[in-house]
């Protein structure tokens, strides 16, 4: 039986640095110590908050609930063919150290997603991507226990309904399941994608023939480092919003008034347009409210640098909402979970 503790301070365990305590907390290493915590919240009537890296939550106060942190460990290959290796990951293990792993073991496909934040179950919720990749294109299956049964639940690629930032773990699912591990097909030989401008512009010294999946995961670590605060030194979630889609009607128009407008293509009749652009184009890059603040080198990042409540960085964003919007009539969409 796993230890649950009680008026536990969640200081530590995200990376806003936000100090809300959790009614009773627990560290699960296996499913059985999952089903434990599961049933545990069923018998006490406790809502719950599943926690991985914490690099994707924002704690607006106390959660009176019980806090569960996946702690699992554990790589396996479960298939492999003469072009791919199946990796199953266990759902605790760190994200941008797994991405070292399949570099290390010569498994290429991560190599864009580097030094993103969080656990490997958190990924797929999110459907995480950088650098022109989204995991989606890397995820097989994954499995998951049910909050409600504790059965074990495989979902396939297609059954995750992956969008952009985006699954089925958002949306009708939602706080129904537990994932616990998930399964990458990774390849045996590289195939780099170098679509993004930013990581071409990287890696221009190179001669292309000669560029290896590790140039790209270097070339990536040093963008990330260079625009996005170590959440260790300057509490952040990384990026906050996500970066809105409009119809290309919409765009037009925003194009006519605001030719410098930054966006990328999106889908057949619609523009994912730049978010960092919206924001600092309504003059909120490297200012500060209440003491929350917009980091100065990417207007994406909201930043919580005195500590203090989650509450103070949300009224934060929706300032920065109210302001984007009343200027561009786009409302930016917050990224990471607000809780409670």
């Amino acid at each position: 039986m796993p230890l649950f503790l009680p008026h536990f301070n969640l200081q530590k365990f995200n990376t806003l640095a936000v100090p809300a305590l959790a009614q009773y907390f627990v560290s699960i290493k296996t499913d059985d110590e999952l089903r434990d915590a599961l049933a545990f919240a069923r018998t006490e009537n406790l809502p719950l908050l599943l926690l991985g890296g914490g690099s994707n939550i924002v704690l607006r106060a106390d959660f009176c609930g019980l806090v569960v942190q996946i702690k699992s460990q554990g790589k396996e290959v479960v298939n492999e063919n003469d072009e791919f290796v199946w990796l199953k990951v266990a759902a605790g293990e760190n994200w941008h150290q797994l991405v070292e792993y399949s570099l290390d073991n010569a498994l290429y496909g991560l190599e864009n997603l580097s030094l993103i934040p969080g656990s490997v179950g958190a990924a797929p919720i999110q459907n995480i991507g950088a650098y022109g990749v989204e995991i989606k294109e890397l995820v097989t299956e994954l499995s998951a226990l049910n909050i409600r049964s504790g059965l074990s639940v495989n979902f396939t690629n297609e059954s995750c309904q992956f969008g952009y930032r985006d699954s089925i773990f958002k949306q009708s699912l939602k706080d129904q399941y537990v994932i616990t591990a998930v399964t990458f097909r990774l390849r045996k030989q590289p195939q780099l994608n170098l679509t993004y401008p930013a990581l071409r512009a990287a890696l221009a010294d190179i001669v292309e023939t000669e560029i290896t999946p590790q140039h790209v995961s270097a070339a990536v670590i040093d963008i990330r480092q260079t625009k996005l605060p170590d959440p260790a030194i300057i509490p952040n979630v990384g990026s906050f919003f996500k970066n809105p889609i409009i119809d290309k009607l919409q765009f037009e128009a925003l194009k006519e008034a605001n030719p410098a407008i930054v966006a990328y293509p999106a889908a057949t009749n619609w523009v994912k347009l730049a978010a960092a652009w919206l924001i600092d184009q309504a003059g909120w890059r490297g200012r500060v409210e209440g003491g929350a603040a917009v980091h100065t080198q990417q207007a994406l990042v909201l930043t919580n640098p005195d500590k203090l409540s989650g509450a103070v960085v949300l009224e934060l964003a929706t300032l920065i909402q109210q302001s984007v919007f009343e200027r561009f009539g786009v409302m930016l969409e917050m990224e990471p979970r607000i809780y409670p």
